[in-house]
């Protein structure tokens, strides 16, 4: 799979959508911005489960310019498409080096479970051992194990997030991580710098794509800008846990 098309389906209002075709390649990070209730989220569950005019919203999702068939569609979802919820909890009564163990035994990668949880500690601030029990993670420790665990483990070529920026993570460096790993990200955010992150952004409102928004050279500045700030303020998280006084 190298690219993956989304044809026009319609709002809220029944209207159609105002595009001919999005396309999206691997390797590529994309943003899905809109308010409260715009259609975020019922837009990448369109590309979740490869929707092909039979969702609410009439859309269709072409993977190499081709449709899924309706038999295939949900084998080929769920090796193709790896999707990070805001609320992710394990309940597999497992350790952290068991679980790891056991994905890349059914993926069949010969992959060491301390190369995974090395990845896992450099985008989160509270480390993660291999002893661990899975229900004893965070949902930030979850979401990193899970962002380390689809880089090197899973091969699933799309990854579908939903607001990063609430894991506690280095946002940064996750996203960049899968991006060299030649995934096709796509990140639901309320937040500029992320929003920005991408060289395009999908806007949705009333249900329907509104408008897809190329980065402009003003908003790669302002980007930089708010890079260093959100850098600023990982800094003064970390020394506000260790119990520093911060001025």
């Amino acid at each position: 799979m190298k690219t993956v098309t989304i044809l026009p389906g319609h709002g809220k209002d029944g209207h159609p959508e105002p595009f001919s075709s999005i396309s999206l390649e691997r390797g590529a990070l994309y943003t899905i911005v809109g308010n409260t209730g715009s259609g975020k989220s019922r837009f990448i569950k369109d590309i979740e489960q490869l929707a092909c005019g039979d969702s609410v919203t009439g859309r269709r999702i072409l993977l190499d310019d081709a449709l899924v068939p309706p038999a295939e569609r949900q084998n080929v979802s769920a090796h193709l498409v790896a999707h990070l919820g805001q609320n992710m909890r394990f309940v597999l009564d497992a350790s952290v080096e068991e679980f790891l163990q056991l994905h890349a035994r059914c993926r069949a990668r010969a992959i060491d479970p301390t190369e995974v949880l090395a990845l896992t500690n450099e985008i989160t601030p509270e480390p993660v051992t291999l002893r661990q029990g899975l229900n004893q993670l965070s949902g930030g420790q979850s979401r990193a194990l899970m962002i380390a665990d689809i880089a090197l483990i899973c091969d699933s070529p799309i990854v579908l997030i939903d607001e990063i920026e609430n894991a506690g993570i280095d946002k940064e460096r996750a996203l960049s991580l899968l991006q060299k790993k030649d995934k096709l990200v796509l990140v639901v955010t309320h937040d500029p710098h992320t929003a920005l992150m991408a060289q395009r952004r999908i806007v949705l409102s009333g249900g329907a794509v509104a408008a897809v928004v190329e980065r402009t050279a003003g908003e790669a500045a302002l980007y930089e800008s708010l890079g260093r700030a959100y850098r600023e303020q990982r800094h003064y998280q970390t020394q506000l846990r260790k119990g520093a006084c911060l001025a």
